[in-house]
């Protein structure tokens, strides 16, 4: 829009504070003012863009260049995915002012002790009611897996659905039974709001502890943290009540359950807890520095000249 400045980031709403997600497809987007426009055979509606997290961009969506720079502007995670909303594609990168969680992360990734306390926190937050302080990688995957198979029966026999074991092809939505594709859809949207708040921070959602050796290993770990009380459920009993669209009803319980668990503020908070345990110090600082092998960092901007020796 010619004219319209670009909001400041103090004008823009934290991240924590955002709606968690919105799933469009079908539909033309562009902008008027500061909000999105989605247009249909139905209409147009209006959407304040610094008030999203993440827009999921689902199949036969058109999006006009002015749309991008003002959810660029905002720091909104734009995410391309496939039909269903389960399969990933590409996503846009969000404003991120701030290094120090992303210098934290790949401290902790790269040193063996304390990715594997990370690792443990993980675990411990995701079951506080166990002790993990001694185990090792292994010992923690083991336990893991069997408290997820155990999640997964105690919903199996609370709604009476069917259940095997965890088995869903991307390349093949539909060849799963209906839970696999409920749960695929849930952990879908989990995942496009995890990796908003992610890069709205400044990490890397490839650094991950406990998942490696992909782009988004950290969205996966810090998914896992929240399936239990959220999608997991939601797809059980979204399979019981045996509706006509799954993944429709499952991707509008899944925003509801996101929305009312504060999962943006928990993420955040988690995350930031992971990373730089008891720092409160602001992140949203735009500030410039210079690495220095003594002092840590030094101001950007200031002729240094005297201070080498010729």
């Amino acid at each position: 829009m010619k004219g319209a400045a670009p909001p400041s980031s103090r004008q823009l709403l934290r991240v924590e504070d955002r709606v968690t997600f919105l799933h469009l497809e079908r539909c033309t987007i562009s902008r008027d003012s500061n909000a999105i426009t989605a247009t249909d055979q139905r209409g147009t509606v209006h959407v304040p863009a610094a008030t999203l997290s993440a827009v999921l961009l689902g199949p036969g969506t058109r999006v006009t260049h002015h749309a991008m720079m003002l959810l660029a502007q905002c720091g909104v995670t734009v995410v391309w995915v496939g039909e269903q909303g389960v399969r990933y594609y590409a996503h846009g990168s969000s404003l991120a002012r701030s290094t120090r969680l992303l210098e934290a992360q790949a401290d902790a990734v790269s040193n063996t002790r304390k990715r594997l306390a990370v690792a443990r926190r993980m675990y411990e937050m995701r079951f506080p009611d166990e002790v993990v302080s001694g185990l090792t990688m292994q010992q923690l995957r083991g336990r893991e897996g069997a408290r997820v198979r155990s999640i997964y029966r105690l919903h199996s026999e609370r709604t009476g659905v069917d259940w095997k074991r965890r088995d869903y092809d991307p390349e093949a939505f539909t060849d799963s039974d209906a839970i696999n594709q409920a749960l695929s859809a849930a952990h879908s949207c989990l995942y496009g709001v995890v990796h908003a708040v992610i890069v709205s921070l400044g990490c890397s959602p490839g650094l991950g502890f406990v998942h490696t050796g992909h782009s988004r290993a950290l969205v996966y770990d810090m998914a896992d943290l929240y399936k239990a009380q959220c999608t997991i459920p939601i797809a059980f009993d979204t399979v019981a009540d045996d509706p006509p669209d799954i993944t429709g009803e499952v991707r509008r319980a899944v925003r509801d359950a996101l929305r009312e668990g504060d999962i943006l503020k928990r993420c955040v908070r988690d995350l930031r807890d992971l990373l730089l345990p008891g720092d409160e110090t602001e992140l949203d600082i735009d500030v410039i520095q210079l690495w220095d092998d003594r002092a840590g960092a030094v101001a950007a901007g200031v002729s240094y000249g005297d201070e080498v020796d010729w």
